[in-house]
C-alpha cells in the first residue's frame, strides 16, 4: 500500500450497486478484471479493502482487434470517475485469444521436430473414426502441414534408455530450410521424452542458438505425459500461438500502462484450470489459456453458490456466442486432464485436436444470445452453433445483421426492452428483429411470433440436454442441484431450462451479466503440473514417485514465489490417475498425506471413485497408475460481498412499469408483466412471476408461478413454479 494525497469523500454509483467507500489516503486497493468474450467484453472493478464491487461494465467485443474493446472499457471506467488507474494493485484478464487462434488457424507458421519415423503421428492420431456411421467424416487437420514436420535422428526407449544419441547439428540443418521459408515457431516432440527429456532440451538449445528469433515449445516442458499423439498435439498448439500471445499480452500491457496502469505491477492472466498466472508465466506456456474465460465463469458460480450456502451447483453461463454448463461439488468445480480444440463437429468427441492441459470440466453448447436460427435441409427450425457475434450482431443491433438470432427472439417476446439494453447505452430495434423473424419463419409457414417462440424453446432444449448429459456422464442427477445462472443471456433462459431439468431452485447473482469477470478476481494464483510414471500399484518404485512430487513442488513453489505469493500462503494438493490394467481411461483420485505408497488406501480410493462414476466395480483386476499430478495454490481471492440484514423489503419502489411479455402459462399469449429494476430490490424483497427484472448487463425472466427472494448478498433466489 502507498500513501498519497487525500481524495474527495463520497460514493460513486455504478448504475447497479453504490459501493465505493470513503477513503482518506490513496491506497492501492482496487482490482480490475476483464473477460473478452466472442460478443461482449465484461469488466468488474472491486475495492479489495472493503471487498465491495464498485462497478460492472460491458462493451461489444471488436472481432478484428479485441484489445480495442479492453481499452475502450478501461477508458469508460476512468472517464466517468469510477476508476483511478494509479490505485490498481491487481488487473486480471481472461481471453479467447488462444481459442480463436486455433479455431481460425491464425497462429504462426509452425514446424514440428520429431523422432525419425514419426512425422505422420499428427495425421494418424488415434486411428479411430469419431463417427462410426460416416465413413467420410473429415478429421481435424493438424496445425503443421506434413512438409513442415522434420525428423531428428535420435531414439529413446520406452523405459528411458538412449538407443540413438541426438546430433544437435543435424537438428539445426533440418530446420534451417523452413526458417528460410518463413517458419516462426518450432514444436519439439520426441518419442518417450516424458521419461528422458535430454534430447529435447539439447535440440531446443541448439535451435535457440542458431535461430534466436524462433519461438520454441518443448513437449517435456509443456505436457510431460504418456501418449505421443496428445503430447505432440499440445506442444504444436503451444508453439503455434506463442508469438501471438506474446505480442497481444505485451501490447495490451504497454497500452494499459500508457493509460495509467502502474508499471511496477504485472498483468495477471486467467488459466484454463481456474487459477491466475503472471503475464510472463502465461506467455511461457500459452496453451494453458485455451479455456480462460469459461474457467472464470465456473469459479464465480462456486463463489456465489458458497455465499448462498449451496455446495451442489449446476452453473449456466450463457453469453452472446455460447453457453457453458459445469457441475460444482463441495464448492469446487472438478478438473479434467485434457480437452479438444477446434472440433470439425463441435459436439462430436474425437473430431478436434487433443490438448493435454488441466482444465475445469465443463460442457459448451452453441446457444448464445447471438446464435443464428436457420431452417435445415429437412425443413426444421435450428439454432446455432453459428453466431452473429458483435459485428454485425443480431438484427436488432442495427449494425447490418439480417439473420434472426436468440436475442431477436427474446426482444420480440418482450423479455428484452428496446431502451434498457446495456443500461440504455445500446438501443435495440424491435422492427428489425420482427423483420428477420418473419423472413425466417416464412420459409416454413410460421409467423414471427411462432418463430420467436420456437427459437427460444429450441435454445432452452439444447442447453438442458447438454447439461443433462454432462451430469449423467458423471453419474449425477441434475435434479439434486441448484441452477446458478449468469452471463448476458443466461438469466432470460434459466427458469425455462430449470423446468426442463426439473431443478427446483435457481440463483441469479447480482451483476449476473458480467459475473465471469468477477470470477477472475476470486481465482487464486495457481499452477498445475503433471508427470507420467506408469506402473501397477503393487510394483511401483515409490521412492521414484516421491522424487517426482518433490521436483514438481519445487517448480510450483518457484513459480508462485515469483508471482508474489509468500511460501507460507502456498497450499499443495497431490492426485494420481489410476485405471484398471487393460483399460484406457483413468480416474483421478486424491493422495492424502498417508496414502503415498499405501496400496490399500489407494485401492480403496480408486474403488470408491470407480463405483461413483460407473455404478459398479470390476473386482479382481490389478490397478495401474499412469500420471502423478500436483496443484499448488496461493491464497483465495480477497473479494467478499458485504452481507446485508434481511428485512421485509417492499419490491414496489423497484417497479418501473409494465410491458407486454409472452407467457406460455396459464394461457399462451402476451400479458402486461411487471418490470423491476434490479439495483433497487433490497434484501428480503419477494417477487412472484411472471415478472421481468432488469439490470444493465442482463435481464431475468420469472415465469408463471415462480417465487423469488433477494438474499443477504443481493442474489435473487427463485423457487420454480410447481416445485413447491
Amino acid at each position: 500500500m502507498i500513501a498519497s494525497t487525500p481524495v474527495a469523500s463520497g460514493t460513486i454509483n455504478s448504475g447497479e450497486r453504490v459501493i465505493l467507500s470513503v477513503t482518506n489516503e490513496k491506497r492501492r486497493d482496487l482490482a480490475l478484471s476483464f473477460d473478452v468474450g466472442g460478443t461482449f467484453t465484461d469488466f468488474t472493478l472491486v475495492n479489495l479493502a472493503s471487498g465491495s464491487v464498485i462497478a460492472e461494465h460491458k462493451v461489444p467485443t471488436d472481432p478484428v482487434d479485441p484489445a480495442k474493446s479492453s481499452l475502450q472499457g478501461w477508458r469508460d471506467l476512468v472517464a466517468d470517475g469510477r476508476m483511478d488507474p494509479s490505485l490498481l494493485c491487481l488487473v486480471v484478464h481472461a481471453t479467447t485469444l488462444v481459442t480463436n487462434a486455433v479455431i481460425e488457424r491464425k497462429g504462426a507458421p509452425t514446424a514440428l521436430l520429431t523422432t525419425r519415423g514419426h512425422r505422420d503421428l499428427l495425421t494418424f492420431g488415434r486411428d479411430q473414426m469419431y463417427d462410426i456411421y460416416d465413413l467420410f467424416a473429415p478429421p481435424a487437420d493438424p496445425l503443421v502441414p506434413r512438409a513442415w514436420r522434420v525428423e531428428a535422428i535420435e531414439r529413446v526407449s520406452r523405459d528411458g534408455a538412449i538407443l540413438i544419441p541426438l546430433d544437435p547439428s543435424q537438428v539445426v540443418e533440418a530446420i534451417r530450410p523452413l526458417v528460410e521459408q518463413g517458419c516462426e515457431a518450432v514444436a519439439i516432440g520426441f518419442l518417450h521424452s516424458y521419461l528422458r527429456p535430454e534430447h529435447e532440451e539439447a535440440a531446443a538449445k541448439a535451435l535457440a542458438t542458431a535461430f534466436p528469433d524462433l519461438d520454441l515449445s518443448v513437449s517435456s516442458r509443456v505436457a510431460p505425459l504418456i501418449g505421443e499423439y496428445e503430447r505432440f498435439s499440445t506442444t504444436v498448439a503451444d508453439a503455434y500461438v506463442k508469438g501471438k500471445v506474446r505480442r497481444s499480452i505485451g501490447g495490451l500491457t504497454s497500452a494499459l500502462q500508457a493509460e495509467g496502469f502502474p508499471r511496477d505491477n504485472e498483468l495477471q492472466i486467467m488459466l484454463s484450470a481456474g487459477g491466475i498466472a503472471s503475464a510472463s508465466e502465461a506467455i511461457a506456456r500459452p496453451i494453458r489459456l485455451l479455456e480462460s474465460g469459461p474457467a472464470a465463469g465456473a469459479l464465480v458460480a462456486a463463489f456465489h453458490g458458497a455465499l448462498a450456502g449451496r455446495s451442489r451447483i449446476l452453473s449456466l453461463d450463457m453469453g452472446g456466442t455460447t453457453a457453458k454448463a459445469c457441475l460444482i461439488e463441495d464448492g469446487r468445480p472438478s478438473l479434467a486432464a485434457s480437452l479438444e480444440a477446434a472440433r470439425v463437429h463441435r459436439f462430436k468427441s474425437g473430431s478436434g485436436l487433443p490438448i493435454s492441459i488441466p482444465v475445469i470440466d465443463l460442457i459448451e453448447i452453441g446457444a448464445g444470445g447471438g446464435s443464428i436460427a436457420r431452417i435445415d435441409e429437412l425443413g426444421l427450425l435450428k439454432v446455432g452453433p453459428e453466431s452473429a457475434a458483435a459485428d454485425p450482431g443480431p438484427a436488432c443491433y442495427g449494425r447490418g445483421g439480417t439473420e434472426a438470432t436468440v436475442t431477436d427472439a427474446n426482444l420480440y417476446l418482450g423479455y428484452l426492452a428496446e431502451g434498457s439494453f446495456l443500461g440504455g447505452r445500446m438501443r435495440l430495434d424491435r422492427a428489425a428483429a420482427e423483420g428477420a423473424l418473419t423472413a425466417l419463419g416464412s420459409q416454413i409457414g410460421l409467423s414471427a411470433l411462432e418463430t420467436a417462440w420456437g427459437i427460444y424453446r429450441i435454445a432452452n432444449e439444447a442447453m438442458a440436454a447438454a447439461a443433462r448429459i454432462h451430469a449423467i456422464e458423471k453419474n449425477k442427477d441434475p435434479r439434486g442441484y441448484t441452477l446458478l445462472a449468469f452471463g448476458g443471456a443466461g438469466p432470460a433462459h434459466a427458469m425455462a431450462v430449470a423446468t426442463l431439468l426439473e431443478i427446483d431452485e435457481v440463483i441469479f447473482p447480482s451483476g449476473a451479466g458480467v459475473a465471469s469477470a468477477l470470477g477472475c478476481l476470486v481465482a487464486p494464483p495457481s499452477i498445475s503440473l503433471a508427470r507420467t510414471l506408469v506402473g501397477r500399484l503393487n510394483r511401483l518404485n515409490w521412492t521414484r514417485v516421491g522424487e517426482i512430487f518433490d521436483a514438481m513442488e519445487n517448480e510450483a513453489r518457484r513459480s508462485l514465489l515469483a508471482a508474489g505469493v509468500s511460501d507460507d500462503e502456498i497450499t499443495v494438493e497431490r492426485t494420481v490417475d489410476l485405471r484398471l490394467a487393460g483399460q484406457y481411461h483413468e480416474l483421478t483420485v486424491p493422495l492424502a498425506g498417508d496414502s503415498l505408497g499405501n496400496v490399500h488406501v489407494l485401492t480403496a480410493s480408486f474403488e470408491d471413485a470407480y463405483t461413483a462414476r460407473y455404478g459398479r466395480m470390476l473386482t479382481g483386476l490389478p490397478i495401474e497408475a499412469t500420471t502423478w499430478r500436483l496443484e499448488a495454490r496461493g491464497p483465495e481471492g480477497r473479494v467478499r460481498l458485504a452481507r446485508a440484514e434481511i428485512g421485509d423489503a417492499d419490491p414496489s419502489p423497484a417497479l418501473t412499469g409494465h410491458r407486454p411479455v409472452f407467457q406460455a402459462l396459464p394461457e399462451p399469449g402476451f400479458s402486461q408483466t411487471p418490470i423491476y429494476e434490479r439495483g433497487r430490490l433490497l434484501p428480503g424483497a419477494r417477487l412472484v412471476g411472471p415478472a421481468i427484472v432488469e439490470e444493465p448487463a442482463a435481464t431475468t425472466v420469472l415465469l408463471h408461478g415462480d417465487e423469488g427472494e433477494v438474499n443477504a448478498y443481493g442474489a435473487l433466489v427463485v423457487q420454480r413454479g410447481g416445485s413447491r
